[in-house]
């Protein structure tokens, strides 16, 4: 049986001097770059809008209300028992993205929609208690949406996009 030796040469004061010198440049470098990397962090007003409070308590049954966050209309829509009933007997075969009306809304909240106000097409904004569904209509390309925001006919792809919400009491929501 043979026996091998590997000769692995002690570390030099050369090879101490070099891993110094590379580490004390990574420092200096992460140092000077900070500044340039916190300066792209959103500042005070721009958090600001990331959410926003809305007071519901005067929204009608059958009434939209649209609201401005993060530069996008937002609407809220206080639906109709009668609105509700028709949206869940709507079959999922009939809808291009289909999505059950329930998971769209908060449970113990089912009347009220929160959807971002944007065709899902080419970024139009539709018109409400439009269009065949009562819903929206997008008057640029003809996508209809129904009133639970869910796309119905026309070249938009997906439905109007529900953004985080919760309810703060039964008055008031925040968005965001």
């Amino acid at each position: 049986m043979a026996t091998t030796t590997h000769d692995t040469p002690e570390p030099s004061r050369r090879d101490f001097l070099t891993i110094a010198t590379i580490a004390t440049g990574a420092v200096g470098v992460g140092s000077l770059a900070w500044p340039f990397i916190d300066q792209m962090e959103p500042d005070a007003s721009a958090l600001a809008l990331s959410s926003i409070e809305v007071d519901i308590s005067q929204i009608q049954p059958g009434q939209i209300v649209t609201v401005k966050w993060r530069g996008k209309p937002v609407f809220i829509r206080n639906r109709t028992d009668k609105e509700m009933a028709e949206l869940k007997n709507t079959p999922p075969g009939d809808m291009k993205d289909p999505q059950p009306d329930s998971a769209r809304v908060k449970k113990g909240h089912e009347n009220l929609l929160v959807v971002v106000g944007v065709c899902t097409h080419l970024g139009c904004i539709p018109l409400g208690h439009s269009g065949s569904f009562d819903g929206w209509f997008c008057p640029c390309h003809g996508s209809v949406y129904d009133a639970s925001g869910r796309i119905r006919k026309g070249p938009a792809p997906l439905n109007l996009a529900v953004p985080e919400y919760a309810f703060l009491n039964d008055k008031t929501i925040k968005i965001g």
